[in-house]
């Protein structure tokens, strides 16, 4: 390991997860990730390092500045390295706006422009926001960097970004942003890897997990993607629903009287996979439900995504590869193979073994789509923007 310690905090809404990677002249290498669950108590470092998993007591108390829990985190980083230095922090930000095309130094300014943007997602860009602070406060001198989910989606062009209203509003901001573009960036590099030729052409990645998204490819460059001004856009998650006539939020507002905080909750952790079966918003446990609202909300779920991988499909002008990646896409072979069952029409067809192993390459033979099943690393690519950022800075980590 390096003597110099790059550090990643990819914050959720009730989560921290990191990930250490030591730093050489050849870039960030991982050597462990760990995961702190602020709704625990008390809470606990959940460590892995080198395939050994360590559960380390924390005796912070959660507050609103998370303070004493970087503080303890960032002293038991010390502790347990203690010949190492740590260089920098990388952080995901889920909102970079029209302002950030990729990643960037953390300033006063930079920081400014992150707090602006919590109108745009004030359910996870604060979390954001919160940790850079705290982070700030225990070492003031300690770079950081930013890195954005919406930066891959600047590729796209406008008439993809535009929605059908005055336009007004699209100039003021209210348009098709994009998410997860971390996860995006990564399975673009792996797929240039592992098949080049493949990922010259028409790609569509579909990040499949609690939250989940879709992101057509046209030579690795972001065309479209299926989450748009928010979180919720797209197709069904764990709790959120995906696309919804907004009809319905008004007929909810005023005709059922529901409160606007009454219909965000709702929106955020009612609805999708857990809103349909009424039992449960893990694919996993639906799978294994007899209860036939189960099946209905996994078939929701399949037929939502299918439809919208063949309406991405249209905008690239065809389809050449389909990636699976994320909790469920990697790992659930059934839930794959009801998505590809309503594709077979574009050519989708899969290897039933090489599926049910989650192998690489699970396409049949005679398939005229490629499919993929890759893993995501959204905290590598945390750490190599934030190492090249210090690096092309004359800071490196």
């Amino acid at each position: 390991m390096s003597d110099r310690i790059l550090l990643t905090l990819n914050p959720g809404s009730s989560s921290i997860k990191l990930g250490l990677f030591a730093t050489d002249e050849d870039g960030p290498k991982s050597f462990g990730k760990g995961a702190i669950d602020l709704r625990q108590a008390p809470l606990t470092l959940h460590l892995t390092e080198h395939e050994r998993t360590t559960e380390i007591p924390l005796k912070a108390d959660v507050t609103d500045d998370l303070h004493d829990v970087i503080e303890e985190t960032f002293g038991w980083i010390a502790q347990h390295f203690a010949r190492a230095d740590l260089a920098a922090v990388g952080h995901r930000v889920v909102h970079g706006g029209d302002r950030f095309a990729g990643p960037a130094r953390i300033t006063e300014d930079t920081l400014a422009a992150i707090e602006g943007l919590i109108p745009l997602a004030p359910l996870h860009q604060p979390q954001s926001v919160r940790l850079i602070r705290a982070v700030r406060h225990l070492r003031p001198t300690l770079p950081q960097v930013a890195s954005f989910d919406t930066a891959f989606h600047r590729t796209q062009s406008d008439l993809v970004r535009r929605f059908a209203i005055p336009r007004a509003l699209f100039d003021e901001g209210v348009k098709r942003y994009g998410f997860h573009g971390l996860s995006f960036t990564f399975i673009a590099g792996e797929l240039k890897r592992i098949a080049p030729d493949v990922a010259a052409g028409r790609v569509v990645i579909a990040h499949l997990g609690s939250g989940a998204s879709l992101c057509g490819l046209e030579g690795g460059q972001s065309r479209d993607t299926s989450m748009s001004f928010s979180t919720l856009d797209g197709i069904p998650m764990a709790t959120r629903p995906g696309a919804l006539d907004p009809g319905v939020l008004i007929h909810l507002v005023k005709t059922r009287g529901m409160s606007i905080e009454a219909v965000e909750d709702m929106l955020y952790h009612k609805a999708g996979l857990l809103g349909v079966s009424g039992l449960s918003a893990d694919t996993r446990e639906l799978l294994a439900s007899p209860e036939p609202a189960a099946r209905e909300a996994l078939d929701l779920f399949a037929f939502r995504i299918a439809r919208e991988i063949a309406a991405t499909a249209n905008t690239l002008g065809g389809l050449d590869a389909l990636v699976f990646t994320a909790g469920i896409g990697e790992h659930q072979p059934q839930v794959r193979a009801a998505i590809c069952d309503h594709l077979a029409w574009l050519g989708v067809a899969l290897d039933p073994s090489a599926n049910a192993m989650s192998a690489t390459h699970i396409a049949a033979a005679s398939a005229k789509i490629a499919v993929f099943v890759i893993p995501t690393d959204e905290e590598q690519v945390i750490a190599d923007e934030t190492h090249a950022t210090l690096r092309d800075q004359e800071t490196p980590p």
